[in-house]
Parts: structure tokens; C-alpha cells; sequence
């Protein structure tokens, strides 16, 4: 014990006896583990943001809206255009085995609004009773739609956030009533905010009963039929089947409108599964990358080390033979010259990963509850421990082989060195 003691001295003692060298060879490893995790740590909160943006839309959402049918498969000349409509929804939710849930909504934003107060642009939805199951509608007041809403046609409407505020400035809604296009609703709810940054247009909708759309403000335009809905969107029984329930969804609509449902121009459609998928691999491969070129720069971090530990060798040749010569091992100096080069590289990773932790934790207090389509870094556990692995191997490398060659150096031929 107190052998081992006196080599850790000595190792102290000799890294602080080359403060200057000690300093530079670990700010650079240190500088390299903190640079990896700092970019594997943004990556992650741009991964997180963007899973978080997805998630606001609402879980393992397909949208579809209605489309223009080729005459002919790959050509955009003689196209004929067809509308989606609540016959579809019907049929989709009945006939399509691999769908758990579908909705249906009216979109129009020609409809203008109007309280005692103010006047409002946003666009009008007619939505379904099952819109919050498959779409996110957070009720930050009030009461969503019941049964009976949509079955007595009711002339209810829910405001959106900021619809709420321009609507009723600094005054309370419930209760209250507006105008759309002349035909007056009651407000009986108020939705949360919705997404982040300055996109409102979520935010700056009204939400009537579909069955009221439908009579009041149906979709417009020649030749359509008068249930015409502005999109279905629905949800596969799993996230994994999403292709699944996707070609169940082609093949009844193509049964309805009249066309093959191998023609894929034929079917306007966001699929999130898939791009939140396509999100997740953009940035595990950022992560292999950013990882991969973490490792090479703390491999060159070892190769160093290994330079700075054979010089210190060589510097100290005389003192290896003098004390090989009072009696020290070959394995007492090879112990020294290794665990030199394993403090100087651990502590070195540990200071950089305190470091890291330190300032994305600092980026994450400044940000704070951010409404950016990005979330504060964050210290990735794998990243930590890929890099004090790597770490640990360096140092095994950058301490064994300049200790060997002190361990065998001969107490005469080291005592002539100079």
C-alpha cells in the first residue's frame, strides 16, 4: 500500500513539475471530449425539437386530402380533380382493418369574425367529436363538443388562443358571442396554445361542429359533392403499420373515386410517422458521424500524450537508472510512466465532460420553456460513456507503451545518459 502510495506521489510530482506541458496536453483532450459532447448534446435537442413539433400535431397522424387523378399514370396533362368527403371517412373507418381511428374536418378561411370588440381573420374548422383522439386541441378553458353539438347542429364555437385574445382583448369569453358571417355562435371553450415560435396559425382558429359547417359554410367550388370535406386524417392500429393502413386508405378511395390505387399521383398525403422516422435517422447519422470524428480526434489526443510521455522518458533517463540502480523494480516503473499517462488522459476527460455538462446545462437555464423548434443541448449518456471509453483506452495506450520502454531501460547504460 504504501509502495503505491509513493508511486502516485511521484506521479503527481511529476505532472506538476511540467505544469506548462501538463496543461496543454489535457486543455486539448479536454477540449475534444467537451466539443463531442457538445455537438452530440445539439443534435440530441434538435432530435427532441423536432419530436416535440411532430408531437404537437398530434400521434402517428396521416393526412390526406383530396387530389387530381392522371389521366394516365406518370403524366400531369388531363387531370382530373376529385374532393374527399365524410362518405369516405365512414368508409375508411369501417372498411379499413389497419386504422384505429379516422376524422374528418371542414377548413375555410374566408369566414370572417366578428364579437362586441374586435374582428378576426383566422380560419373557421368544422371538426368532428373524435378531433382531439387523433389531432392535439389542449381545452385551456371551457368544454370541447359533445353528442349533441353535432346532432342538433348547435351554433357553438371554440376559440383558438390567439383567435381569444384578438377576438376578446382582455376581456373573458366564455359565454360571450360572436359573429361568422353574420350567424352568431356562443363560445364555449378556449384551446391552449399550440406549437412554438411565431407560427399562429394554429392558434388563430375557430372550431365549429362539423354537422354545422356542413350546413352553414359547406365547401365551395363547381361539380362537388355537398358532404366535401377539406381532409381526412387517421391513425394506423400501430406506429408500424403505418404503410399498411396507408394502402388499406389508397384502396377504398380508389374503389370510390374511381381510379386505380396503384396510381400514386393520385393521393395528396402527410404521412408524420414516416417523417419523424426519416428526422430520426437524419440525426443518428449526424450522431455516428459526429461520434466517429470525436474518437479520431481523441485518438490524435493519445498520440500526444504518447509523444509527450516519451520525451518525458527521455528527459528522464539519468533518473530511471539512478533509482533502477537504489533498487526499483522494472514493474514500479512501469507503474509510474502508466498511470502518468492514464491521469493525464482521465482527468483530462472528466474535466472536459464537467465542462460540457456544466455549459449545456447553462444553455438549457437561459432557454428556459422555449417556444423554438429546438430544444437546450443535453449531455447524452452514451456520448459520455463512448468518450470515457475511448478515453480509457487512449490512456492504457498513451501510458503502456512509454512505460515499457522506461521499464527497460539498464541502470549503467541509463546512468551514462546525459
Amino acid at each position: 500500500m504504501r509502495a503505491l502510495y509513493d508511486i502516485f506521489a511521484q506521479v503527481f510530482r511529476s505532472i506538476a513539475a511540467n505544469k506548462l506541458r501538463s496543461f496543454l496536453t489535457m486543455f486539448g483532450i479536454a477540449w475534444g471530449v467537451a466539443s463531442l459532447l457538445l455537438l452530440i448534446g445539439l443534435g440530441e435537442g434538435f432530435r427532441s425539437g423536432q419530436r416535440r413539433g411532430l408531437a404537437q400535431l398530434g400521434t402517428d397522424v396521416i393526412m390526406m386530402w383530396g387530389g387530381t387523378i392522371p389521366a394516365m399514370p406518370n403524366q400531369h396533362t388531363g387531370m382530373r380533380p376529385y374532393k374527399l368527403t365524410l362518405a369516405d371517412t365512414d368508409a375508411i373507418r369501417t372498411q379499413a382493418q389497419h386504422v384505429r381511428n379516422a376524422t374528418a374536418f371542414i377548413n375555410r378561411s374566408d369566414l370572417k369574425q366578428v364579437s362586441e370588440f374586435s374582428s378576426s381573420g383566422g380560419s373557421v374548422m368544422g371538426v368532428e367529436l373524435n378531433y382531439p383522439e387523433i389531432r392535439n386541441l389542449p381545452m385551456a378553458q371551457g368544454r370541447y363538443f359533445n353528442a349533441d353539438d353535432l346532432a342538433q347542429h348547435r351554433m357553438v364555437v371554440i376559440l383558438g388562443q390567439k383567435n381569444n385574445k384578438l377576438l376578446f382583448p382582455g376581456r373573458p369569453s366564455l359565454g360571450a358571442f360572436i359573429t361568422i358571417n353574420g350567424a352568431r355562435f356562443q363560445v364555449i371553450g378556449v384551446v391552449d396554445k399550440i406549437g412554438r415560435g411565431n407560427n399562429d396559425s394554429e392558434n388563430q382558429r375557430l372550431y365549429i361542429p362539423l354537422s354545422t359547417m356542413m350546413q352553414l359554410f359547406p365547401m365551395t367550388g363547381e361539380n362537388i359533392p355537398a358532404d366535401s370535406v377539406s381532409s381526412i386524417q387517421y391513425q394506423p392500429l400501430t406506429a408500424d403499420l403505418n404503410e399498411t393502413a396507408k394502402a388499406d386508405v389508397h384502396r377504398i378511395i380508389a374503389e370510390r373515386h374511381g381510379f386505380e390505387p396503384s396510381v400514386k399521383d393520385a393521393f395528396e398525403e402527410w404521412d408524420t410517422i414516416k417523417s419523424e422516422r426519416t428526422v430520426g435517422l437524419i440525426f443518428t447519422a449526424m450522431d455516428v458521424f459526429l461520434g466517429g470524428v470525436g474518437i479520431v480526434t481523441l485518438a490524435l489526443g493519445a498520440v500526444g500524450i504518447i509523444n509527450i510521455m516519451l520525451v518525458t522518458v527521455t528527459e528522464r533517463t539519468k533518473e530511471i537508472g539512478l533509482r533502477k540502480a537504489l533498487g526499483a523494480t522494472s514493474r514500479s516503473i512501469l507503474m509510474q510512466f502508466f498511470l502518468e499517462g492514464l491521469m493525464l488522459t482521465g482527468l483530462s476527460g472528466v474535466i472536459g465532460i464537467l465542462a460540457a455538462a456544466g455549459l449545456m446545462f447553462g444553455l438549457g437555464a437561459m432557454m428556459g420553456n422555449n417556444q423554438m423548434g429546438f430544444d437546450p443541448p443535453r449531455l447524452v449518456p452514451w456520448s459520455a460513456v463512448m468518450a470515457l471509453g475511448t478515453l480509457t483506452l487512449c490512456g492504457v495506450v498513451a501510458g503502456l507503451y512509454p512505460a515499457s520502454k522506461a521499464a527497460a531501460l539498464e541502470p549503467v547504460e541509463a546512468l551514462r545518459k546525459e
